[in-house]
């Protein structure tokens, strides 16, 4: 997948949004919360299940996050490398796990 495959998928995902911050990094949120991380030089980092973790760092098709492994979150050094179902599947893992810890009042405003 490359990087603008990754950032389409992520912003067609409902109420998806883009901003660039950190030095350049494209961050993705759902309800002002960030679900997934595009970095310079085909970085990506996002949001995963517990289990999705377990299994991807263990393996080492992953590795965890800096600053945000103990939420759970994974990152990849080579985004081109990967799967582009896979990445989608990941893409919208991580927008549903963002998007179920709004509060009802927020995914309501946001149309989920």
């Amino acid at each position: 997948m490359t990087p603008s495959q990754f950032e389409a998928a992520a912003l067609a995902l409902p109420a998806a949004t883009k901003v660039v911050q950190w030095g350049g990094a494209r961050v993705f949120k759902v309800g002002g919360r960030i679900f997934a991380i595009a970095g310079l030089g085909g970085a990506i980092s996002l949001k995963v299940t517990d289990l999705a973790y377990e299994v991807l760092v263990e393996t080492g098709q992953a590795r965890p996050a800096p600053y945000l492994a103990r939420a759970k979150w994974v990152a990849f050094d080579d985004l081109e490398s990967l799967d582009d179902d896979e990445v989608a599947g990941w893409l919208a893992t991580a927008h549903a796990l963002v998007a179920a810890r709004l509060t009802r009042a927020q995914r309501a405003a946001l149309g989920l």
